[in-house]
């Protein structure tokens, strides 16, 4: 599959001069997609998680090696075989509105964000109380042990952010109206002008751990006064800002033109994020066609993954892998389990008599297609084409991603504003292993957008939560992935790990599991 050529003139195209020249002195970032909101909770969107690490601080963060590590705490006490975690926070946590962070402010935060998360939703059920004890104590007091704890609550997406209680209590249902966090920039909302900018200033009152940054762990030492995000849509016009020098990093430039910004003096190309995103295609269980398996498992068996990653990172195939399934490879889950469903490629007719089989009689499908996100783009033209081969009716709606963040949530049927698949790319890796993966979960309305209601799916995830033998674990691991492709949970187009540009107008960006701006300085 090719991707589509794009004319050396379309690269020339610039920003205008006058308004990046104040660019001197900020570090300015082209983030891949408009931010629509800051409510990490809300929203699983990869902009408003990066933008989020900058504000908020968690608990728990993460590791080069994806090991959870305290943050906000100093460090926890586990108790009772595992069935009590007692949580000290460290000295030095305040927020940006002055108030010190409080043990009641993060049992707030985690409640909100428990209603969200899949991980935060087991927690959930595995509780008995979650107690405050005093002002820097928090208790988990637990049903059953949970391993998994810490590593839960290192979760990046949906982030369990801690916010002051007061706005932590609002409906997780419902967007945050002021963002106030305890992290090392600030959000300056008085400057946000989506589809434009948005700006971070550096907390002079945050007080980093004392040890390295490590990913989003350890010390993260903001070294910039002022962060600005300009929104450019345009990928061509992005590169030609990267490689005249008016901008300082660009997050994710289109595959195509990666080797003009390599030829570029004084551009460095990279991955930053070493493991990259896990690509998805995410139908509708309640609404159309896709509430009908037998129309999934058509859509699923059209898609060829190789395309898709072609289409989507170009002839690089260092920069993706394909085919695979519900588990990333190499990770601890990854078993071959109903992978023959993605492997072994079906003929046009074959598909064809599947959906036959299936009742499908030419009803629509409202596939969004985010046209301003780069990687988004490219899965959603393969997949539309594979779809419309196959004598499926699709009606092919070209949005903007905040666009397709507004409406996702929607539970209308298709001709009352309703949805049936949109694409989305997790953090690859919330995906090694059953805890953390929201794909892998069949609790209905509780569910991430698309609500897949399978109690089989469930009761071996539960399992797996409760097995100690790893080979039990593996064992339950690929009775999960074949479930879910059998039953189309989602439908996986690859993991692709898509390389940033950054000028020498900035020191070289820390790896991470997403933009990071602690650590990185002007030049």
């Amino acid at each position: 599959m090719k991707r589509r050529s794009f004319l050396a003139a379309s690269a020339a195209a610039t920003l205008a001069k006058p308004a990046l020249a104040q660019a001197a002195k900020p570090l300015v970032f082209v983030p891949q997609g408009n931010l629509v909101t800051m409510d990490a909770v809300w929203t699983t969107a990869t902009t408003t998680r990066n933008a989020a690490n900058m504000v908020y601080e968690t608990l728990y963060g993460r590791d080069a090696k994806m090991n959870p590590k305290p943050q906000m705490v100093e460090g926890a006490v586990v108790e009772e075989d595992g069935k009590r975690w007692t949580l000290t926070l460290r000295d030095g946590l305040t927020f940006h509105d002055g108030e010190k962070v409080l043990a009641r402010d993060c049992v707030a935060s985690l409640k909100r964000w428990m209603k969200r998360d899949p991980a935060g939703q087991t927690i959930e059920e595995r509780l008995d109380a979650l107690e405050v004890k005093d002002d820097r104590t928090l208790v988990f007091r637990l049903k059953k042990p949970f391993a998994g704890l810490a590593a839960a609550l290192s979760k990046t997406q949906p982030t369990p952010v801690m916010m002051p209680e007061r706005i932590a209590n609002t409906d997780p249902f419902k967007q945050i109206t002021e963002v106030v966090g305890s992290g090392p920039f600030r959000y300056s909302a008085k400057d946000y002008v989506s589809g434009h900018q948005a700006v971070f200033t550096r907390n002079e009152k945050y007080v980093p751990r004392n040890e390295p940054a490590n990913y989003t762990s350890g010390g993260l030492r903001a070294l910039v006064d002022r962060v600005e995000w300009r929104i450019i849509p345009d990928a061509a016009t992005a590169a030609s800002a990267m490689a005249s020098g008016e901008i300082d990093w660009l997050e994710a430039p289109l595959p195509d033109l990666l080797p003009m910004l390599r030829k570029a003096p004084g551009v460095t190309v990279g991955v930053l994020d070493e493991t990259g995103y896990y690509g998805v295609l995410r139908p509708n269980w309640e609404q159309g066609p896709t509430a009908n398996v037998g129309v999934r498992r058509a859509m699923l068996a059209a898609i060829d993954q190789i395309d898709v990653m072609t289409a989507t990172m170009g002839d690089d195939k260092s920069l993706f892998r394909a085919p695979v399934g519900m588990f990333i490879p190499g990770s601890g889950s990854a078993n071959d389990a109903g992978m023959d469903l993605i492997r072994k490629r079906k003929s046009v007719a074959e598909i064809k008599a599947m959906l036959k089989e299936s009742g499908y009689a030419g009803e629509r499908i409202v596939l969004f297609h985010p046209t301003d996100q780069v990687f988004y783009n490219a899965i959603v033209s393969v997949a539309a084409a594979a779809f419309r081969e196959i004598g499926l009716n699709i009606d092919e709606q070209s949005v903007d991603w905040g666009t397709v963040v507004e409406r996702r949530g929607s539970h209308e049927p298709l001709d009352k504003g309703g949805w049936s698949m949109f694409p989305a790319g997790f953090p690859a890796v919330e995906y090694t292993d059953p805890l953390l993966a929201s794909g892998v979960r069949g609790n209905g309305k509780k569910a991430w957008f698309g609500w897949p209601n399978d109690a089989k799916l469930e009761e071996l995830r539960e399992a797996w939560m409760d097995a100690t033998d790893p080979a039990a674990q593996m064992k339950l691991a690929e009775q999960i992935q074949a479930r879910c492709l059998d039953q189309v949970t989602l439908i996986p187009v690859g993991q692709y790990l898509p390389p940033a540009a950054w000028g020498k107008t900035i020191t070289p960006p820390l790896k991470g599991l997403c933009p990071v701006f602690w650590g990185v300085s002007k030049v």
